[in-house]
């Protein structure tokens, strides 16, 4: 999947990495559903799992902040899924339309799986519901379930690795004109299957890149603390510092105009967030790896 050329090429990937999203999160809304059913009351309690100290609550609290920094990361690639995008209507429009109905969508499943999924189990609640053995029956289900997962992250890896094949390709581009080995194509043919062409860096970078991905994944194999740790670090630039100045060099803000306060002190909220949940991640990280 990492040798697929470019945005322009994924729209199929992206239609079955969202088509394995909806099926994997109605299941796991489903069963959490049922498991409060079959429980006849509402586990946990509304301050949350209990922690030894008031500083270990304080690292839960401030490993949550990250994860659910991380839970609207599509702000990255933004611009370039607007990029392949046809006109009329402008491309802005439509994406502003399709921002938010992803979001709403996105945060619907969020808080139906989160809310019935704490409901079902309480304080014993994995950190993934259906791989983290919160559920082990209907197997086949799971099992199903699971399969919608990596199908999905397969489709959703290719789709957030693509800016930095294209970045990188680029710049060996620009460095190295003449080599064959940046920018020499070749055609290749494979029994049933329709001729496509192939490039050495290509190969060789998006492989080596994927491998060595895999492997820092399976050095921290820790779901949440992982998660808080990237959306911390992602979160404040990308989706909020830039915009922000973005926005203010667009439209010509003038500093200490109530709309230039009011998006100076939100920059400074979510950059107070993304730091307390930097923190909090990398202190559960540790724990999780050393303690």
């Amino acid at each position: 999947m990492s040798q697929i050329p470019d945005f322009h090429n994924m729209e199929w990937l992206s239609v079955v990495a969202a088509i394995m999203s909806f099926t994997y999160s109605f299941i796991g809304f489903g069963l959490g559903f049922a498991q409060v059913i079959e429980n006849g009351r509402i586990q946990g309690s509304i301050t949350g799992v209990p922690a030894d100290s008031v500083a270990d609550k304080l690292w839960l609290v401030f490993q949550a902040l990250g994860d659910i920094a991380f839970a609207y990361p599509y702000s990255i690639i933004l611009l370039e899924i607007q990029d392949t995008l046809k006109s009329p209507p402008p491309e802005n429009k439509t994406m502003k339309t399709a921002s938010m109905i992803a979001i709403f969508v996105t945060t619907f499943f969020y808080l139906c799986c989160g809310c019935f999924g704490y409901a079902a189990f309480g304080n014993n609640t994995p950190g993934n519901l259906l791989t983290g053995f919160g559920f082990y029956e209907p197997y086949w289900l799971i099992d199903f379930a699971n399969a919608c997962i990596v199908l999905h992250l397969v489709g959703g890896y290719q789709i957030f690795s693509q800016p930095v094949f294209a970045f990188v390709e680029r710049w060996f581009t620009n460095k190295f004109p003449s080599s064959g080995f940046v920018n020499n194509f070749y055609t290749i043919k494979l029994p049933l299957l329709p001729s496509f062409q192939m490039n050495p860096l290509k190969i060789c970078f998006r492989t080596a890149y994927v491998a060595s991905t895999t492997v820092i994944a399976m050095i921290f194999p820790y779901f949440n603390q992982v998660l808080g740790v990237l959306g911390a670090l992602n979160f404040w630039p990308l989706a909020i510092y830039f915009p922000v100045e973005m926005y203010f060099v667009q439209n010509k803000i003038q500093p200490w105009t109530r709309k230039w306060v009011v998006l100076r002190s939100f920059s400074f909220f979510c950059l107070l967030v993304t730091i307390v949940g930097l923190i909090g991640s990398i202190e559960g990280l540790i724990s999780a790896k050393f303690g």
